[in-house]
This record gives C-alpha cells, structure tokens and sequence, in this order.
C-alpha cells in the first residue's frame, strides 16, 4: 500500500525540484542563431543553420566549454524581416544564459536588431551580412566572418571592366539594405573605372512581374545588368528577360550564389550568369575538406554559406570558452582577443569595427546548372572607405 507524502514535506520538494533545475542551468550556455528559417530564403537560412550546429555539436564532443559547462544551440526565424528580427534579438537577450548569437543573415535585419544586442551587450557576429554601413554605427558587439560589399563590389565592378570588357551597364537592386547598398557600390565603383551606368532601377522584394521594367532595360540595351538582391527575385528576372528578348548578360553578387537558382529559373535560362561569392568554394580549399565530407554526408550538398555559419559559430564558442564564465562582457572581451583564429575558410581576424579582415571575392559563372569558380579577386576597396 502506497502512503500518501505528508503535506509538510511539500515545500520542501518543491524547493529541491527548483534548485535541481537551476543548478542544471547554471551547467548550459545557449548559443543562438537568427536566420530566415521559413519562406523564400530558406534554402540558405537552413545552410547557415546547419553549419552552425555543427560547430556546436563538435565543441560539445571535446568537452565542456568551462567547468561542467556544455553549449546549448538556439536558432530562431527572422523570416528575413526587419521586424521580426527585432523580436528575435529581443527574445534572446532577455535570456542570461544566450552568451552570443550567430546571425542575422540579411544585412537589414542585421543592422535593425545591432542596437538591440548592443544594449543587451550581447555578441553578434554574422556569417554572411555584407552592408558595410552596419559596422560603422559604434556598436562594439557586432561582427562579421564575411567581407563588405566594399570588397565584393569592388572585385565585381574590376571584373566587369576588366575581364568581361562592358562599358555600359543596366543596374537593378532590390531596395534592402543589402541589394540597393551593393548596387550603389558597384555603381560607384564602376563609374571610378570609366564604365557608364545606364539605367538603375528598384524592385520589391517578394514582387512578381518585372516584365514592364524589363522591357525598360531592354530598350537601352546594356551590355550588362548588375542585381543587387537574393536568388528568388533573380530567377524571377531572368525567366521574364527571355520571355520578352533581352539578351544579354547577368551579374549579382553573393545573393544569387545559390545551388537552387538553377532549378528555380531553368538550367538553360540561368545558363552564364557570373555571380560573385564572399571567398572561394570550400571544396577548394584544404582546411574545410573534413567539415564539408561531413556536412554533406549528414545534409546533402553543402549550402552557400553554411561554412560561414560554421566558422561564426565556432569563432564565438572560441571566445565563450575562453571568457571561462557565463558572463557577456567577458565574452565580448574575448572577442576582441582573437587573432588568427583557425577557420575552416581561412584565418579569421577582425578591426576595430568588427569586420573581417583579408578577406577575397570569388568569381563565378553558372555551367550546367552549377556555378564554376573562375577567379579569385582580392581586396581592391579604398581602405579609408572602411574606417
């Protein structure tokens, strides 16, 4: 016969239950991830995503971070809007144990939660956030793996004039922070080499007839036509620019390098396009051999910037681990420490603004349904335009 447990013993139970439960936290440090996990842009979220938990599960394997301490992997849709990014950044702030959050990926959604993590004293490093802008708001948490669009316009504007031999260009940007910040780089730049710049037009992201814009562009006849935005919006483009006959060339930056811009447009019609890419294909590169095997035996092929979610993750669990306490500003105090960290893409080094430096832009051109690297550009962007 089972006795009943005394009324007087209640409160103390309870009490145990609690301070079992707040021991075991004192035993977790939460890593998040802000990305567009759902909708459009999900094919790259997820890449980040999955990179980033990597990271995770590899600092987990060999051992706690401090003490009993072991990482706990957050990630959390910021449905790539500016909004909701805020949300997200709020939600992890508001939790002590979050020590650091990789993301966002989308330079808007970047820029609008920094203030958000600044005051929360929060690190922010982004695996993929290019708008140079976003580092020059004095917030000390933010950082970033990825070059600027300074870098990247740069490398796709000497490429254009110098390698492709275009004069005149038609330059098209979504309008975010990221598409139109891009585009007016690479206009600027491309104007500094002699080029002309015909036409530069705005599209909504999320919008689906560019064919009276298109026949616009068409009239000029560029020899070229530059688009600053992401791979949805692309493919989009280049269906409805065959539909009325503009033939001609097509250039965008690291937001069409994307594995399902082919499927999305139809091989043959997205067949040529150049698109640069934050540094080379890990595939290349020695030190990523192990990550990628591993990544696409568990995933598949490896998505455009999971590495970078990778290498940002593991450059802050870098930093936590030698913070050596569930502290924020001691975090964030190792951030500024690390020099020459070990990435999978290459040595990971920050300025005094947070972003990465020696950073390269890889050119590519689609074949076959795949982007097929062609050259690699260094850093040719003014370096006061940085400071």
């Amino acid at each position: 016969m089972r006795r009943p447990i005394k009324i007087a013993f209640l409160p103390f139970i309870f009490i145990l239950i609690l301070a079992t439960s707040v021991f075991a936290k004192d035993d977790e440090v939460i890593i998040g991830l802000a990305a567009p996990l759902t909708g459009d842009q999900a094919f790259i979220g997820l890449g980040v995503m999955q990179g980033a938990k990597m990271a995770v599960e590899d600092a987990n394997i060999r051992g706690p971070v401090f003490g009993n301490t072991k990482l706990k992997f957050e990630p959390l849709d910021d449905q790539h809007n500016p909004t909701q990014a805020v949300l997200v950044a709020n939600k992890l702030i508001a939790d002590p144990d979050v020590l650091g959050v990789v993301g966002h990926f989308n330079s808007s959604c970047s820029k609008a939660a920094s203030a958000i993590y600044h005051e929360g004293r929060l690190v922010q490093i982004s695996p993929a956030s290019t708008n140079p802008e976003i580092s020059k708001q004095g917030f000390d948490t933010f950082f970033r793996v990825c070059a600027t669009d300074l870098v990247q316009a740069s490398a796709a504007s000497f490429f254009v004039w110098n390698d492709l031999k275009v004069a005149r260009v038609a330059i098209l940007d979504d309008q975010t922070t990221y598409g139109r910040g891009l585009a007016d780089q690479f206009e600027k730049m491309f104007k500094a080499l002699g080029g002309e710049v015909i036409r530069h037009d705005g599209i909504t992201q999320g919008e689906k007839d560019f064919m009276p814009l298109l026949t616009k562009v068409k009239f000029v006849n560029p020899d070229l036509i530059f688009f600053g935005g992401i791979y949805p919006e692309m493919a989009l483009l280049l269906k409805q620019a065959q539909r009325i006959g503009l033939k001609t060339r097509w250039m965008g930056g690291d937001g069409i390098f994307e594995a399902s811009l082919a499927p999305l447009a139809g091989p043959d019609i997205v067949e040529g396009t150049y698109a640069t890419m934050l540094g080379v294909d890990p595939h290349d590169v020695p030190e990523a051999k192990d990550f990628v095997a591993r990544y696409e035996a568990r995933y598949g092929e490896i998505g455009s910037f999971s590495a970078y979610g990778y290498d940002a993750a593991n450059v802050l669990i870098e930093a936590v681990r030698r913070a050596g306490k569930k502290d924020r500003e001691a975090v964030l105090a190792q951030m500024r420490t690390i020099r020459d960290f070990p990435g999978v893409l290459g040595p990971i080094n920050f300025d005094k603004n947070g972003d990465a430096l020696g950073k390269s832009v890889g050119v590519f051109k689609m074949e076959s349904g795949k982007f097929k690297f062609l050259k690699e550009i260094k850093d040719n962007s003014d370096p006061q335009a940085r400071s």
